[in-house]
């Protein structure tokens, strides 16, 4: 069953190789950490929501908005499948409800924050930027050719945006649901700018990303996607 439906798109992605061991405490039982050529990543992810859907119903004033969220890779192994997904440490959201209900129904780490986004092209560039405020302002900005290409097999791209799983971790029991899509285009960053206090945002676990360079940085397009209803593991 969808229990979600909407767009995701102009996904900018931040990607920081992490000590392993900073994200045990964070890892859902039944779930280990999936790594890209030998490095444990998160993430930092800014996207467009748009026309949300919940449960099939258009919700009033609430069908556009932004999320930023930081998180990390994970895979399972079910029926000697692998099901490879992703674990949010946070997840913010500029109106309160999406928060309530996300934490209600799925246990997520959701938090409403003051939003505001810039999408900007000019002939052959495109400016992404998000922005969200607690004491200050927080920002991701990226720069890039305004020309999609498909993704490459086995690439880095494809590793951070091929999970297609949340397993959430809360009082000690862990829930999964899927997330459907196609494979997504990306473009190729020029440039880009963060403004942002990790230790403020998401704890002393991660204030020192504040000292590190990003390994990579992606614009994705992203798509169409469904959020099918959870399930508890065990």
């Amino acid at each position: 069953m969808n229990f979600l439906k909407a767009e995701w798109r102009k996904l900018a992605i931040i990607n920081y190789e992490i000590n392993p061991e900073v994200l045990l405490g964070y890892l859902p039982e039944s779930t280990e950490l999936d790594f890209y050529k030998g490095k444990c990543y998160v993430s930092l992810v800014g996207f467009m929501f748009l026309n949300t859907k919940l449960l099939g119903l258009p919700i009033p004033f609430h069908r556009n908005f932004e999320e930023v969220n930081l998180r990390f890779y994970v895979k399972k192994k079910e029926h000697g499948i692998w099901k490879r997904g992703v674990v949010f440490i946070k997840e913010i959201v500029p109106k309160p409800a999406l928060s309530f209900v996300a934490n209600s129904i799925y246990k997520e780490n959701y938090h409403t924050l003051p939003m505001k986004n810039n999408i900007y092209e000019d002939g052959n560039e495109l400016l992404i930027k998000y922005s969200w405020k607690d004491k200050n302002w927080h920002s991701i900005q990226i720069t890039a050719d305004n020309i999609a290409q498909p993704m490459e097999p086995d690439s880095e791209f494809e590793f951070i945006t091929e999970h297609y799983y949340g397993f959430t971790k809360k009082d000690d029991r862990t829930s999964e649901y899927e997330v459907c899509h196609p494979k997504w285009d990306f473009y190729q960053v020029k440039d880009h700018e963060l403004e942002i206090d990790f230790g403020t945002i998401y704890g002393q676990d991660f204030e020192y990303l504040n000292h590190h360079k990003p390994v990579s940085v992606m614009l994705a397009e992203g798509s169409d996607i469904k959020v099918k209803t959870k399930r508890y593991l065990g």
